[in-house]
């Protein structure tokens, strides 16, 4: 049977998703509790790796097992093995042919801002952090220029392991409330540091130093030192992936509306 879990974490405590030796990471915490539910090792692939720092409202993963359980003791059984910073939020049977990966037909993101002229304390960790006012007017031009399909060469980082740096965004909203914005992104699928890097060019902008057209010079240059530095993970968040209906998966978690 093969099964797939959806999962909220906050990752300021671990070094990102993918499993690493020294088993800090948010895959390596996951299969341990699995592995203690089950009482047999269980492997995980995931929708999308997050870095360190980064955090996830519905990450994907699946895996296959011959053992019989019912959905709801999945869910209640391996949270009770998580560390109270990851949890399980639903389990769902799914055919052989589901991919985590490969089945999603869109991934999406959010970035959150504090514009304040004191640094964040108890959403440390869990926002990025601006002192200087923004522009959203000169933001909103900008991620116009992003829209479609591009080469997003620029907003690469030097270790992305993608087959091509061509993407195609399909939505991006700016939105604020008091000193919080919300910039929300999806497309159907993203480079290694592309929205963080995205990001360090929004906040350019909407602090004056760049003209919202520099959005465009920094796309069609296809350099990543053209652009602005790569932006702090804090405030990042993986809000999931998007599949064709017929799967009968949530299209997000509860936690998604707690974002400013």
């Amino acid at each position: 049977m093969r099964l797939a879990l959806g999962l909220s974490y906050n990752g300021s405590a671990y070094q990102g998703w993918q499993s690493q030796l020294s088993g800090k990471t948010v895959q390596d915490q996951l299969e341990k509790a699995l592995g203690k539910f089950a009482d047999q090792p269980i492997r995980t692939l995931c929708a999308g790796r997050t870095d360190a720092g980064v955090h996830a409202l519905m990450q994907v993963v699946h895996f296959d097992t011959a053992l019989a359980r019912e959905l709801p003791s999945w869910v209640r059984g391996t949270n009770a093995f998580l560390p109270r910073d990851i949890a399980v939020q639903w389990a769902h049977a799914v055919p052989d042919a589901f991919h985590c990966r490969g089945s999603a037909t869109s991934r999406r993101y959010a970035y959150v801002l504090l514009e304040s002229t004191v640094r964040p304390s108890v959403e440390a960790g869990r926002v990025g952090w601006v002192y200087r006012p923004l522009d959203g007017a000169a933001m909103r031009e900008a991620i116009t220029h992003l829209v479609g399909e591009h080469d997003f060469s620029s907003f690469r980082a030097a270790q992305c392991q993608a087959k091509t740096p061509v993407k195609t965004i399909t939505r991006i909203e700016v939105t604020q409330r008091a000193g919080y914005w919300r910039f929300e992104f999806e497309a159907n699928a993203f480079l290694h540091h592309m929205i963080r890097n995205i990001m360090g060019c929004l906040v350019a902008i909407g602090q004056g130093s760049q003209r919202p057209g520099w959005m465009v010079e920094v796309r069609d240059a296809r350099r990543r030192d053209v652009a602005a530095p790569t932006f702090s993970p804090d405030g990042l968040y993986f809000l999931g992936p998007r599949y064709d209906a017929s799967y009968g998966l949530p299209d997000r978690t509860a936690a998604y509306d707690w974002l400013p």
